[in-house]
């Protein structure tokens, strides 16, 4: 047994907010008892106890777009470190897009995913391809590959061009009870990625990637969507046009979806000027009205959720000239800080709010047993300290990818436990009392 003791709980599902202690199973990794703080709890005799001294204490992060390169770029990140990565950011469950190589657009490296991510200590899933090797043009076998343990659908990194066939593989996908995520740049607009069209693009001499790239492919979907019933998610939005289109949308349907990033309502095309290929990235930062529409979304709602869209790169590949280095940056180690630092201090959110984006609204739309604390439900958790600062300069990645670097930013991830334990990379913080 665990008891955490003096902690501050926030917890969105029953939106019981204060001080509580928990008690936590180690053994089936289940939470056994939440009472008020300083109640007692018989069954905490023996149990080791955590003083938390007043942090936070939450459900475990979850991130439903990530990328840790594996199979196929194992140099940039692997499943393993991508793992570690999450769990000193606070996430304790994830899951990966699949624009690996081979992509998981079949069962054997579906199931290598599954497998490698059962010895991380985290709770790994795994999207599956809609399209065979992402080229756009076959669907894969959607069916076995959701019976097989695929979280949902995505080609994430290459939009999907062909109307008919979208509109098939929402009819499949609804019918397999999964979510189809898409990445929506229509790419015969854009002449160079990862930086917008417009002051960021005139300062390299470049074309960019038009805001018109992400609104004409968001338009068109989610009509598609309205007209199959089936969930479908708007990865990443960076443009106010798109916020909007997924505001209307919403009020027809309850299958329309859409996640931001942190750097989307943190920073604008500004910081591609100021830190180049560490601030590309696919669809590009943008203006500061898209910013700021970004996080009206955020908080009226129409923006479900918060994802990083975690993206390793090696050094060498972010030290390319801006027009041939890889677009992304890193986020999962950053993201809590960044929602703190923007969305909760700014007045924008209130903790509970940003919990519930960063845990309980992606969980459910992927289905997942996460993004709660209950007696009886998954001991996944994770403890912080929303007041005290760090410094961001070491990285669980493999990658260093992140405009961010020497920043002090407030949001120190204590530790994380998942299936009632604690992860390994976390342990040097926790100081356990003797029972």
């Amino acid at each position: 047994m665990l008891y955490l003791r003096n902690g501050y709980l926030v917890d969105p599902a029953s939106k019981r907010e204060g001080n509580y202690d928990i008690l936590i199973d180690t053994e089936n990794g289940k939470i056994v008892r939440i009472v008020p703080q300083g109640t007692a709890v018989a069954e905490s005799v023996g149990a080791n106890a955590i003083d938390l001294d007043g942090q936070c204490i939450a459900p475990g992060l979850v991130d439903v777009h990530v990328h840790f390169r594996d199979p196929g770029f194992t140099y940039k990140e692997d499943i393993g470190t991508g793992a570690a990565a999450a769990a000193k950011g606070g996430f304790t469950s994830v899951v990966l897009m699949a624009n690996t190589k081979p992509a998981v657009d079949n069962l054997e490296t579906l199931a290598y995913v599954i497998e490698k991510g059962k010895e991380t200590g985290i709770h790994v899933y795994t999207c599956a391809n809609v399209t065979k090797g992402l080229a756009g043009k076959a669907l894969t076998d959607m069916e076995a590959l959701s019976q097989n343990g695929a979280a949902g659908f995505t080609d994430d990194g290459i939009p999907l061009m062909d109307e008919a066939l979208l509109k098939e593989a929402l009819r499949r996908a609804a019918k397999c009870g999964k979510p189809v995520s898409l990445h929506e740049e229509n790419p015969a607009l854009i002449k160079n990625n990862g930086v917008n069209a417009g002051k960021a693009s005139a300062h390299y001499g470049i074309g960019g990637s038009p805001r018109e790239a992400e609104i004409s492919m968001v338009e068109r979907d989610l009509q598609i969507a309205l007209e199959e019933e089936a969930d479908l998610s708007i990865q990443h939005i960076s443009t106010k046009e798109a916020v909007d289109l997924v505001r209307q949308a919403k009020k027809k349907s309850c299958h329309i979806f859409a996640e931001a990033t942190p750097h989307h309502f943190t920073l604008t095309e500004e910081a591609v000027i100021q830190h180049g290929t560490l601030a590309k990235m696919n669809p590009p930062l943008r203006e500061e009205d898209d910013r700021l529409a970004i996080i009206e979304g955020l908080r009226d709602g129409t923006i479900d959720m918060i994802a990083t869209d975690h993206a390793p790169h090696s050094a060498e590949e972010k030290a390319r000239p801006l027009t041939e280095a890889p677009s992304g940056i890193i986020g999962l180690e950053t993201a809590l800080s960044l929602g703190i630092r923007e969305l909760v201090n700014k007045g924008y959110l209130s903790m509970m709010e940003l919990i519930e984006k960063m845990s309980l609204a992606p969980a459910k739309l992927y289905h997942l047993d996460a993004g709660y604390l209950a007696e009886g439900g998954p001991a996944d958790l994770v403890v912080f300290d929303p007041k005290k600062e760090w410094t961001v300069k070491e990285f669980a990645s493999k990658a260093a990818n992140s405009p961010f670097v020497g920043e002090s930013l407030p949001g120190v991830v204590s530790f994380t436990i998942c299936g009632g334990k604690l992860h390994s990379s976390s342990t040097e913080r926790v100081t356990l009392l003797s029972p």
